[in-house]
């Protein structure tokens, strides 16, 4: 077997050759967005996350490139750099998709149809965790909890919510995306591409005419302990199926009128139990004192 010349340097501990540099028209839009990233800071080397983010938005993924550039911006190490873009997830070490689709499979997702739905993803796009479609559309994996388990089951692109979730709402998801048909997620801003995600994670605004207005707030299943707590009266929340895919019943009556009825559940978790708010009959009295 036949070793290269970088193969045997490498196994030598011979340092690598050089990354390229930035053409000079880039650099220098960069090396200024970087000085306003920093100034946010007291302490510069707090800047590195966001500016990994802006070296993302450059290329798709943080190239060898772009860690160099972070380390002389920050006066840091490409160590230092590199431990810290190998460690976050959310830093693409190689080319990417335009759309990054992440089928939540953690516990309460994936009992809810999490792992369903990623296999078929996976058998529908042809590819397998990690992957990237053909057409440089869409990159497919599997990601940890995302906070969204009263919506499970969750998928997100480029970190926007697609909530309730099944098999046939995905793949029309993807469909769509690869089509280049406008996609609105559950909750949060219209879709813009990975690249211009990275940018908006780097701390510098999205400048979508209305973008920032659509951002809307948390959705309602996450408001109802709040409103509990408040003393507010909550409607009930049944998960109904509904055109072949998962539906919300909140007690609009215009929302919910093709809801099935509210006997009807999906699960155990969604039928009502039975409290000490809910049955006067059996109050919970304040827990006894050791010695009464």
């Amino acid at each position: 077997m036949t070793t290269s010349s970088s193969e045997r340097g490498v196994s030598l501990g011979m340092p690598e050759l050089p990354a390229p540099d930035y053409p000079d028209d880039v650099r220098t839009r960069l090396a200024a967005d970087a000085r306003e990233v920093i100034a946010r800071y007291p302490d510069s080397r707090s800047a590195l996350l966001p500016l990994l983010h802006l070296v993302q938005a450059q290329e798709g993924h943080v190239t060898r490139t772009g860690m160099r550039f972070c380390a002389e911006a920050l006066g840091l190490t490409t160590a230092e750099v590199t431990a810290v873009a190998t460690f976050y997830s959310m830093y693409r070490r190689r080319p990417s998709g335009d759309y990054q689709v992440g089928v939540c499979t953690n516990t309460l997702c994936a009992v809810m149809g999490g792992d369903a739905i990623f296999e078929e993803l996976q058998e529908h796009l042809g590819v397998g965790n990690g992957e990237t479609t053909g057409d440089g559309k869409v990159t497919l994996e599997h990601i940890e909890c995302n906070a969204a388990c009263d919506f499970a089951p969750v998928v997100m692109v480029n970190w926007e919510f697609f909530d309730n979730q099944s098999p046939a709402s995905a793949k029309r998801l993807v469909d769509d995306l690869r089509a280049g048909r406008e996609v609105r997620p559950t909750r949060g801003a219209r879709l813009c591409t990975f690249k211009e995600t990275a940018r908006i994670l780097a701390g510098f605004p999205d400048e979508r005419p209305g973008a920032v207005e659509e951002s809307g707030s948390a959705g309602a299943a996450s408001l109802v302990g709040l409103r509990l707590a408040k003393g507010e009266t909550a409607p009930p929340r049944v998960v109904q199926p509904r055109d072949g895919g998962p539906h919300e019943q909140t007690g609009d009556a215009d929302q919910d009128a093709h809801a099935a009825s509210p006997g009807e559940h999906l699960s155990s978790h969604d039928a009502p139990q039975d409290t000490s708010a809910s049955d006067p009959a059996h109050p919970a009295g304040p827990a006894a004192e050791e010695g009464e």
